[in-house]
């Protein structure tokens, strides 16, 4: 098992998604963009960032499909950056990292809490959960090839 999993780490999508994310700047300006930040003025002074790794990581950003630059529909000469679908579907991944950090102590305790806009209630704790949704643990993991799973769904239709 362990020597499948070392020879798959050449084709696992993680270190790919993480050279694309780069560093933490990367990760603030993606909440920031979830949160509703367009402008790249609102990131530099929200963030607090120099503008030359804005500027850098705003294009990394872009380049990479997870945040487009277009003008302003009220005034062309200014630009936005939006999430496309793909910076989107990485609010699981910061919010699962966000919650890690709360419950692990990773920096000061925080007063803003992530909410349901609906209903003003907390979400809840991001877990892994089973195709039928039940909550599963990491010692309930196996890593299963493509070519593996086939045979599995072969014997159960022939029973």
């Amino acid at each position: 098992m362990t020597q499948n999993l070392a020879q798959d780490l050449e084709q696992c999508a993680l270190p790919s998604a993480l050279e694309v994310m780069v560093e933490r700047w990367s990760f603030l300006i993606l909440r920031g963009a979830l949160s509703g930040i367009r402008h790249f003025e609102e990131f530099q002074s929200i963030l607090g960032i120099a503008r030359n790794i804005l500027a850098n990581r705003l294009a990394r950003l872009v380049e990479n499909g997870i945040m487009v630059r277009q003008p302003m529909q009220c005034d062309r000469r200014k630009v936005e950056y939006r999430l496309t679908q793909k910076g989107e579907d990485l609010a699981p991944a910061m919010i699962a990292l966000r919650q890690w950090g709360e419950k692990w102590g990773c920096g000061p305790i925080y007063c803003q809490v992530l909410a349901d806009s609906r209903d003003r209630q907390p979400i809840r704790k991001m877990t892994i959960q089973a195709h039928d949704g039940r909550e599963l643990e990491p010692s309930d993991l196996i890593w299963l090839c493509v070519d593996e799973e086939t045979p599995l769904r072969q014997e159960a239709a022939a029973a």
